[in-house]
């Protein structure tokens, strides 16, 4: 008799982890998404259900239960984004997968199929000009705290760094940075991948005065003020997450930002002012240009705007 489902799920992230080798992230956010499903299947009072008993209902079933989740983050759309319900669900067809290279039957992976997720262009979302210079401005710098706020947004901004690239950079990555006006640093990206990030004059500014109020000698660059100071205070992805929204509130932007959000602002500005796709592919560390060309759709809207409002075409009529 084969065990339940939910009992493989220490094997299956073995599995990520070493057989194919994913990052410590990916195989936390693998454990994450498939534990959604093993919720489902709890709810449902399904929890010694096996991996070959498991059926085409089963998955119709879960997906609509997802598609009708209501969605945690404040000022969104009332139910999951079907981007996140896609993650689930190709966390799940990666268990079938796992089960398939073990010899363990259970439901073909191609019987799960993910939606065309057609709205991911149009949830872009970035700071113009205006919106940026009040959110950089929000955080209060006369506290050490809002010192590091300031130094982390102008950072995200400046270097377009994911936020896991950001929370794991340590001081000894910017001392040489500190007599400096401009400063370049090579970080490890998604995957493994090396590339180089710049530090604009006004983020190596801001860190400057964020480093000089620091008093401690630990290692990361971006920490947390608050608890035991004898264990490591590095600043969490949560925690940066917390820092952009609290800043988008006193900003009063029109919405609730993310660490992403500086990250496409990051690509958006640079191709307004005329920057290669390519470039930008490579300032970013995306491996496939196809990711890279959704900023398109928002820059060439932008460029029709212009078009629209200050070309002549009337005056010709």
């Amino acid at each position: 008799m084969q065990k339940p489902l939910t009992q493989h799920l220490n094997d299956f992230l073995e599995y990520c982890e070493v057989e194919k080798g994913l990052s410590i992230n990916s195989v936390k956010n693998y454990s994450r998404f498939v534990q959604k499903f093993f919720g489902w299947l709890a709810e449902h009072r399904l929890e010694n259900l096996s991996p070959e008993k498991l059926t085409e209902d089963h998955i119709s079933k879960y997906r609509i239960w997802l598609s009708r989740r209501p969605n945690k983050v404040r000022h969104a759309s009332p139910n999951l984004h079907q981007s996140t319900q896609i993650r689930y669900l190709i966390a799940l067809r990666s268990l079938l997968a796992y089960f398939h290279e073990k010899n363990i039957p259970t439901l073909p992976t191609e019987k799960i199929k993910l939606p065309k997720d057609r709205s991911a262009e149009r949830h872009i979302k970035f700071l113009d000009i205006e919106n940026l210079r009040k959110f950089l401005a929000a955080p209060d710098t006369k506290i050490n705290a809002g010192l590091r706020d300031r130094a982390l947004i102008e950072t995200l901004f400046s270097t377009g760094l994911r936020v896991a690239e950001l929370v794991a950079l340590n001081v000894k990555q910017l001392q040489s940075a500190l007599h400096k006006t401009d400063f370049e640093l090579s970080v490890v990206g998604k995957g493994g991948h090396p590339r180089v990030v710049y530090f604009s004059d006004r983020a190596l500014y801001w860190l400057k005065k964020y480093l000089a109020s620091r008093t401690d000698d630990d290692e990361a660059l971006f920490i947390n003020f608050r608890g035991p100071k004898k264990d490591s205070r590095r600043i969490s992805v949560r925690g940066v997450e917390l820092v952009v929204e609290k800043c988008s509130k006193i900003a009063g932007i029109g919405f609730l930002a993310t660490p992403h959000t500086l990250r496409h602002s990051f690509a958006t500005d640079l191709l307004n002012k005329g920057v290669d796709l390519r470039m930008v592919q490579e300032f970013l560390g995306h491996r496939n240009i196809a990711t890279t060309q959704v900023y398109t759709h928002v820059t060439s809207k932008r460029l029709r705007e212009i078009h629209k409002k200050f070309h002549g075409v009337e005056e010709l009529s």
